[in-house]
């Protein structure tokens, strides 16, 4: 049981740190997210350790605040995400989804299958390669003002189609540890109930809104249209997450949803004291979980930098490969903006490790690995976006 006053005090040290570090990062003209990240490693377990392991583990109040932080950003995102906008660039970002899947995964398992893992392991620990944090990177694009890119349209449809391979890929090596054959059936099953489950919700939800959304403002009260989404939001995030989604999907979705009725400025500007308060907690608690005592060798760091290469260049390549008709520059913003793992990297890391199927270091290199590209990918995401000149650019139609 976790005393009220203790938890207050942890949440003080979090905010405080967040707004020091992002404040930090922000005169180092680097997006404030990187600050809060690295805030995380300092008030962490690994250096001051004002921040406990207990305290981030799965299903305390610290980590139940950043995972409702992250679910409320990317639906501030998807109020900014027009249905119209990602269909213009369907082609595209269903081509960068899943690229940015099969390369990242064939590299890492034929990494790990080098290093001495067997096979089945070795797709375990190549599933932490493969899914890309929307979190981290929506965060980059909001802080600069660029969700009106076609990049970013890009970018935040591929992360759907990213999650749902993802999911599915990691369900497969799942059932493959201990020797044990996997169920196929189910894995379509899972499949299509997600597909399913975005298609109803996305392209449903957002027809209804467009067509009358004058019934969210006939409760009285002042906030009731946002309440109302909200509810629809933490509503969607659950659903999301019984069709083997994250739960940052129906989040996303349900601000897309929200994007189209007559109140979305309104709904934008009322977010924007929640997400201040809330987001900072995600990428706080994000770098607080990295133990950077196993790492504190030789070998483990040029481990560390190997993984950590192959995890860069791999979504580099998927990314840029998928998305080369819409030009070399945008290929690469979308490529670095496919890169960072963030929290998915850290969950399945968990899993592994909870599994047996790596120890302590393993664990700490993958779980960094997936925060340096959290860290890294932000500069480089806004020196290519400010370099690239404007921050908002229309949509080209690219269905084909």
């Amino acid at each position: 049981m976790h005393h009220a006053s203790d938890i207050l005090f942890t949440l003080f040290i979090v905010f405080v740190a967040a707004q020091i570090g992002g404040e930090i990062a922000q005169r180092l003209k680097l997006p404030g997210v990187v600050g809060e990240i690295a805030a995380g490693c300092v008030v962490g377990p690994s250096l001051l350790g004002w921040i406990t392991p207990d305290q981030i583990a799965t299903g305390t109040p610290l980590d139940v605040l950043a995972e409702i932080g992250v679910v409320l950003l990317l639906f501030a995102v998807g109020l900014e995400t027009r249905l119209e906008d990602l269909k213009k660039v369907g082609k595209v970002a269903f081509l960068v989804g899943v690229l940015g899947v099969l390369v990242p995964f064939g590299m890492g398992s034929l990494w790990a299958h080098g290093s001495g893992f067997e096979w089945d392991k070795s797709l375990f620990i190549a599933a932490a390669f493969v899914a890309t944090s929307a979190g981290i990177t929506a965060r980059v694009l909001q802080e600069l003002g660029a969700l009106q890119r076609i990049e970013s349209k890009v970018i935040l449809g591929a992360a759907v189609i990213d999650d749902i391979l993802a999911m599915l890929l990691l369900g497969v090596v799942v059932s493959m540890q201990g020797g044990g054959g996997f169920n196929l059936s189910h894995l379509l099953l899972v499949l299509v109930g997600a597909i399913g489950f975005i298609a109803v919700v996305g392209l449903g939800g957002a027809r209804v809104m467009r067509w009358n959304s004058s019934w969210l403002e006939k409760p009285l009260g002042p906030h009731s249209p946002l309440m109302i989404v909200l509810a629809l939001c933490l509503g969607l995030a659950y659903l999301s997450t019984l069709f083997g989604l994250a739960a940052i999907i129906g989040a996303f979705l349900a601000g897309m949803i929200a994007s189209e009725t007559r109140q979305q400025h309104t709904l934008e500007q009322q977010t924007m004291p929640l997400l201040a308060l809330l987001t900072p907690f995600f990428f706080v608690v994000t770098g607080s979980k990295i133990d950077l005592r196993e790492l504190a060798s030789a070998d483990a760091l040029l481990m560390l930098g190997a993984v950590t290469a192959i995890a860069i260049v791999s979504k580099l390549i998927g990314g840029w490969l998928g998305s080369l008709s819409l030009g070399k520059r945008s290929a690469t913003i979308i490529g670095f903006g496919m890169v960072p793992r963030g929290e998915v990297g850290v969950v399945i890391a968990s899993l592994g490790f909870a599994a047996g199927v790596f120890n302590n270091r393993i664990y700490a290199i993958i779980v960094a690995m997936s925060l340096l590209t959290a860290m890294v990918t932000p500069p480089v995401l806004a020196w290519l976006l400010k370099r690239g000149g404007g921050s908002a650019v229309n949509v080209p139609d690219v269905k084909g």
